[in-house]
């Protein structure tokens, strides 16, 4: 992997590990973003992880932007030793694949997409060569996502299928962006999952939703009491797709402070996991079946 360093105006410098996501890449984004914080460097403001990049933000009358990216730059040794495993935990999210309310709203929208005949699942199956939605929705589901960003929305995740590189789903982004996407909304985007946390603009292709809460400002549900997003990178993400009547019941337990979701503490070691993708997945299932 080539490091790029930039500069974004006087005030930023981004950091891109590779113009390809892998884990790899997160994992060094990750690291170099813990140096840079633990060396306390003068003036920075702000330190903005991503996907397989990430930028800080700094007081220019404090620090020269030339001193700022030296300082950056030194530090790329340490995150190349880091060591790559992560305590971190694995979530099980229930989604209800072929919704109402998704499937009503991207019909409105079909003269925005790629292929108005059919809905946005058809096409996905069609272009990833899987007979039907089913199949798709089946190979969505069937391993576990990595949480490799948040953000776009307060409380959005990205998250990236840990399968073969040759596995990876991909489907483009509608050709025109939505103005509506109802709130929860499990989508996709190039080879991101993720989930729309507020209701509003889009362009992902819509695949479900979720009855489970991952945003809440004022901190009401039983699950966000400590902070407002449920989300965060590192987290482990494991689908389970549910019917319409599990949907309302988790929804209606979701509201009443009731309900929480499945979770476990794992650790995920990327080594092991890029020696053994099926045999590390299945230690990560087997830790949230037991939970």
């Amino acid at each position: 992997m080539k490091t790029r360093y930039t500069y974004g105006g006087d005030e930023h410098i981004y950091v891109e590990m590779d113009e390809e996501m892998s884990l790899d890449a997160f994992f060094k984004s990750l690291s170099m973003s813990e140096a840079v914080k633990a060396a306390n460097l003068p003036g920075v403001l702000d330190i903005c992880p991503a996907n397989a990049s990430f930028q800080v933000r700094f007081d220019p009358d404090r620090i020269h932007p030339e001193e700022m990216m030296k300082r950056v730059q030194e530090l790329e040794s340490k995150a190349d030793q880091a060591e790559k495993t992560l305590r971190t935990r694995i979530i099980e999210v229930p989604v209800f694949y072929k919704d109402p309310w998704t499937h009503e709203t991207l019909m409105r929208f079909r003269e925005r997409h790629q292929d108005p005949s059919g809905s946005d699942l058809d096409y996905a199956a069609r272009i990833n060569g899987y007979a039907d939605a089913d199949a798709f929705i089946e190979a969505h589901h069937s391993a576990p996502w990595f949480v490799s960003m948040v953000g776009f929305v307060a409380g959005l995740p990205f998250l990236y299928q840990l399968v073969e590189r040759e596995k990876q789903l991909q489907v483009p982004k509608y050709l025109r962006p939505r103005t509506d996407t109802p709130k929860q909304t499990v989508g996709y985007g190039g080879c991101f999952s993720c989930v729309y946390s507020v209701r509003g603009a889009g362009g992902y292709q819509m695949f479900g939703i979720t009855p489970m809460t991952i945003y809440d400002p004022k901190q009401e549900t039983s699950y966000l009491k400590d902070f407002m997003v449920y989300f965060k990178p590192g987290d482990i993400v494991k689908w389970k797709p549910i019917d319409r009547a599990e949907y309302d019941r988790i929804l209606k337990e979701v509201e009443a402070g009731t309900w929480t979701p499945r979770v476990a503490e794992v650790d995920f070691d990327l080594d092991a996991f890029n020696a053994d993708m099926k045999g590390t997945n299945a230690k990560l299932m087997e830790a949230l079946n037991d939970a």
